[in-house]
């Protein structure tokens, strides 16, 4: 019989990467995380313990298994392990109350839940899983809560072996992990990635962040957060180094940036910031791939990160494209610009990631946008590293997917040379006097003042205009700048129309556990307290 071209497919999955890394990379340290080392080997053999021991307690093809852990290395090694029983993850934002955990228990279905000791409290009584697996970490210095009994992770451990399970799947769109939204708008959606979306995914994280053996990667970015961009898969592909970190901390950062050698970082705009104004923000010795998103980065917070040493790479994605999906690819011609034209230019979303079908910018009949840098349209995606769908919530996927693409909700121009450049979120344009206002550009405007640490914008009612734009500023510590002193820096940045009414100084902005600020909760308070007297 004659061989086809089917004889020589092979199903892609993540679970490959550290196959090869175990044997290319054997006795290569894989993960940092205090005094503790493990090697690729290590590595390897863990995952297929952790696997077996899921195994003995009852995952079976297709179950979830649910964890809440910061970013230690048991996190890393469930991406492997869960999906090496043959489970879906199911990685729980660590921030979240008892309530939400639950809603995500019960909604996935999860048979298993595997939790830090520290994290017992946030854990429902009569908690909605067969199995709860705990997690104790000398450094957090918690013991574990009675009252969830269950099995330790070294019990885990030893229900497992280390006899050899294999590094593969049969289909390669079966789902890998399912990652729950933050529910800002309603109740949490699951997010289903699959296997072969995650492997491209994790591709191109490394080549757009420019991993290699030698990376050294720091986890500031919570790996529960789109499975950590993928950046878990990712950096285990290339044989680099996991150096964990339990809570982002500025002063254990710039400690680990200079006694690890630390390469690469991942986070959001604020946690650039929370680095970049460290008392002890020093030049570094080497240059450090600093990759952002979450948030569109201010020219401002591009400028102080370059300044330290940084090389920034700007992504845009969601959690239903597995994380990142465009990125702002630079050009050689940006070289020569001046820093603020240029940081202008790398504060744009950009153009679609290696492994994407393309971005678009539509309009509501789902035709292109002019590409002229001013007419705003939603941003628009498909391809391998978007979802499979939500989770058991199908008439959601279906509106997701109208039209054949998936629809983002981020408004946005297309700029002349192909980049896309958000504009806000639909639901956070202010509609002034029939006039659409950018909050991303007024926050740009009064950012680049050197006074001002973080701000948002929201639009807050209006009698006359509807709604009017108003700012939320943190001042950088020993500055006392006026509002007006920001109001007439914007106003020689941003028509006059955009310039916010009022300033209101406050100590900090309310942020998400992965650093983006939570416009609503702003936003729902100034409504509240002011519809009522405009209605009147």
């Amino acid at each position: 019989m004659s061989a086809t071209a089917d004889t020589w497919y092979t199903p892609l999955t993540p679970l490959s990467f550290l196959e090869r890394s175990a044997e290319v990379f054997a006795d290569k340290t894989a993960i940092v995380y205090g005094e503790r080392r493990t090697t690729y080997r290590e590595f390897a053999a863990e995952a297929t313990r952790v696997a077996r021991g899921l195994r003995a307690c009852g995952v079976e093809p297709g179950d979830r298994v649910a964890c809440l852990l910061p970013n230690i290395p048991e996190m890393l090694v469930a991406h492997f392990a869960v999906p090496l029983a043959g489970g879906a993850l199911v990685a729980i934002n660590t921030r979240l109350a008892p309530a939400e955990i639950r809603y995500i228990l019960e909604h996935s279905g999860a048979r298993v839940l595997v939790v830090d000791a520290a994290l017992h409290a946030s854990v429902p009584d009569d908690v909605p899983v067969r199995e709860v697996v705990t997690v104790t970490d000398p450094a957090s210095g918690a013991s574990p809560d009675p009252r969830l009994g269950g099995l330790s992770y070294a019990e885990l451990l030893a229900r497992g072996s280390a006899e050899p399970l294999p590094w593969t799947v049969a289909d390669e769109r079966s789902t890998i992990s399912i990652n729950y939204t933050s529910g800002t708008t309603g109740r949490p959606k699951g997010v289903m990635y699959h296997h072969r979306g995650a492997y491209l995914n994790s591709l191109a994280e490394v080549v757009h962040s420019r991993h290699s053996p030698e990376s050294r990667y720091l986890w500031t970015l919570p790996m529960f957060h789109c499975n950590g961009w993928c950046t878990t898969w990712g950096v285990t592909a290339v044989g680099g180094t996991h150096v964990c970190l339990r809570a982002v901390d500025a002063a254990e950062i710039w400690r680990l940036l200079d006694s690890e050698g630390i390469t690469h970082l991942n986070g959001a705009p604020t946690v650039l910031n929370t680095i970049a104004n460290h008392e002890g923000a020093h030049p570094l010795s080497r240059e450090v791939v600093v990759t952002t998103a979450g948030a569109p980065p201010s020219p401002t917070v591009i400028t102080r990160m370059s300044a330290l040493g940084a090389r920034l790479v700007h992504v845009y994605g969601l959690t239903e494209t597995y994380g990142p999906y465009t990125v702002c690819e630079w050009q050689d011609g940006w070289a020569r610009l001046d820093v603020e034209a240029r940081s202008r230019l790398l504060a744009r979303q950009g153009v679609g990631m290696v492994v994407t079908d393309g971005v678009r910018v539509v309009d509501e009949e789902m035709n292109d946008v002019p590409r002229d840098g001013a007419t705003m349209g939603e941003v628009v995606m498909r391809g391998n590293n978007v979802m499979s769908g939500y989770f058991a919530d199908p008439d959601a996927t279906a509106t997701a997917f109208r039209g054949g693409w998936f629809h983002s909700g981020d408004l946005g121009v297309w700029h002349p040379d192909g980049y896309v450049e958000l504009r806000d979120r639909a639901k956070d344009i202010i509609v002034s006097g029939g006039e659409n206002i950018s909050t991303i550009e007024v926050e740009a405007a009064l950012d680049s003042h050197p006074a001002v640490l973080e701000v948002a914008v929201v639009g807050v009612p209006d009698e006359k205009w509807g709604e009017r734009p108003k700012a939320y500023v943190v001042r950088r510590q020993g500055e006392d700048a006026a509002a007006e002193d920001l109001l007439e820096h914007a106003r020689a940045r941003i028509a006059r129309y955009k310039v916010p009414d009022e300033v209101e100084f406050v100590t900090e902005l309310p942020k998400t556990s992965t650093g983006k600020i939570q416009k609503f909760q702003l936003r729902e308070r100034d409504w509240a307290g002011r519809a009522s007297r405009v209605q009147g």
